[in-house]
């Protein structure tokens, strides 16, 4: 399935510019789970994923029991990065099972993890979180990594097929760019990907054309005005499929959980609820679109 047809069959012609806004971190506070339902409600993210291991899932999953319109994927975790804010496995805090730093807590980056990673723990906590998602009710649109952690190539078969035996679209990228490969999420070829995706594509799986992440986490720069490197990003957007990965925050607990962090989460809880940015959206004829759109193309995968 090229992009052009993906697009076709999602009604769309050819030059078609479709952004997923995605709000990442779902879960992970009180901040972000209020920043997910309000933007949802404001229609230009559209789309977001929950972290079933941390502390403020329980909220978010009642949420989403009484609002089954929102559209919420697995956001599946295996690593805690903050200094102060620690979450870890929903199986087991063992440290035999290679899932958690001295802390008991998991690992803060894919440095740390891999060299501990034991793949049948790592792949039990996976099933185990999409598992909690779908036994507190909440029937879930897709599956996607935090951090990537779950797109290591031992865990990349159990990462697609999860998904896609609950009726969920698993994110996965068409290509690897530069800047994709810079954040390590992948340790495959150009060509090993290509045979990956090609089998994915032969069983109707949905791809993702690009990928885009919250300005701070990747090489742009922040001395300009944040609104206008946020545009310059989404006008350079080639035609098909973009996931945007975002990470909105409501103001009141993470400038104490991430303090380096919170500005830029601070902003996109404003900015993708504002005016101006759906003055420019139109403008610029980019579509935003949720996961629901690809889980039904999934779905008949």
């Amino acid at each position: 399935m090229q992009p052009n047809s993906l697009l076709a069959k999602l009604g769309y012609p050819p030059d078609a510019r479709l952004v997923i806004f995605h709000a990442d971190d779902v879960g992970m506070c009180h901040g972000s789970n209020r920043a997910f339902v309000e933007l949802f409600d404001a229609g230009i993210v559209r789309s977001g994923s929950i972290m079933a291991c941390c502390p403020w899932a329980p909220e978010m999953l009642a949420i989403a029991r009484q609002r089954p319109e929102l559209d919420l994927g697995v956001h599946l975790t295996l690593t805690s990065e903050w200094a102060g804010y620690r979450w870890g496995p929903l199986t087991s805090r063992d440290p035999a099972g290679g899932l958690v730093d001295g802390l008991a807590c998991f690992w803060p980056n894919l440095e740390s993890f891999p060299p501990h990673l034991d793949i049948e723990a790592a792949k039990a906590e996976l099933h185990a979180q999409v598992e909690l998602v779908q036994r507190a009710g909440v029937a879930f649109s897709h599956v996607d990594a935090h951090m990537g952690a779950a797109l290591l190539p031992p865990l990349l078969p159990t990462y697609v097929e999860l998904g896609l035996a609950h009726g969920a679209a698993p994110f996965i990228l068409r290509t690897i760019d530069p800047d994709v490969r810079a954040r390590n999420l992948t340790a495959a070829s150009d060509d090993e990907w290509a045979m990956f995706v090609a089998g994915l594509e032969a069983r109707g799986v949905p791809l993702i054309d690009h990928f885009r992440i919250t300005p701070g986490y990747g090489p742009e720069s922040e001395s300009e005005d944040r609104a206008a490197l946020y545009e310059r990003i989404l006008h350079n957007l080639p035609p098909g499929i973009t996931y945007f990965s975002l990470h909105p925050n409501a103001p009141g607990d993470i400038e104490t959980i991430a303090p380096d962090h919170a500005p830029r989460r601070l902003f996109e809880y404003a900015y993708f609820q504002s005016a101006r940015l759906r003055t420019f959206l139109a403008a610029e004829r980019i579509v935003p679109i949720g996961f629901r759109e690809l889980q039904a193309l999934a779905a008949a995968a």
